[in-house]
């Protein structure tokens, strides 16, 4: 587990999760902890960050439920513990995580719409689109030649008009769990571990 400091200078506009979605919950914590107590295991609404937190003692949270991270008052959430790996996750956690970044993606679409409208090139070599699981130059210029004629406007909009296209919601969760993973050293949609501990930088174990 990465331990969250806030040592970090303030360069930039901090990115941030407000609020997560429980993947798993341990009533007594888990083996290796100092002391028992209620901790889950979360991700992010915004950016996918992977969390553990500890939670208050007269909390009961359910798998899939959302929780307050934010700065403002905490109701379930006693403080952040640290972001941890996807190989840190429970099984439970674990078996949860693509379900639930696919309800994150339904839930929000219009961000993810958004990267179909507005990605642009990484490279003289490659475009940003490439780097979802599927997409290769045949139905990168169908994207491109439909988004000209005017934005999509959905899911549904895009695969209307380019009917070629795998599921898009389905690419984007793909490319969620391998950015997870590490698999890619490039990130659309998540936050490198460095961007994450200035993200969290404001938190040195807190309690509230």
């Amino acid at each position: 587990m990465q331990a969250i400091g806030d040592d970090m200078p303030d360069e930039k506009p901090i990115k941030k999760d407000e609020w997560a979605v429980v993947l798993d919950f341990l009533q007594h914590g888990h083996y290796g902890m100092e002391r028992s107590q209620p901790v889950a295991q979360v991700i992010g609404e915004d950016y996918f960050s992977l969390l553990e937190v500890i939670v208050r003692e007269d909390a009961q949270l359910k798998l899939e439920g959302r929780v307050y991270i934010g700065d403002g008052k905490r109701d379930v959430v006693k403080y952040i513990r640290g972001r941890i790996e996807p190989r840190e996750l429970t099984a439970a956690a674990k078996d949860e995580l693509p379900n639930i970044i696919d309800k994150i993606v339904r839930g929000r679409p219009q961000r993810f719409v958004d990267f179909f409208n507005r990605s642009g090139p990484l490279t003289t070599r490659m475009h940003s689109m490439e780097l979802l699981p599927g997409i290769g130059r045949k139905h990168l210029w169908a994207i491109i030649e439909a988004r000209k004629e005017r934005p999509f406007e959905s899911f549904e909009d895009i695969k209307k008009r380019v009917p070629l296209l795998p599921d898009p919601e389905k690419l984007i969760v793909r490319r969620v769990l391998a950015e997870l993973d590490g698999s890619d050293r490039y990130r659309i949609f998540t936050l490198k571990l460095d961007s994450e501990r200035r993200e969290r930088g404001r938190e040195r174990r807190e309690r509230f």
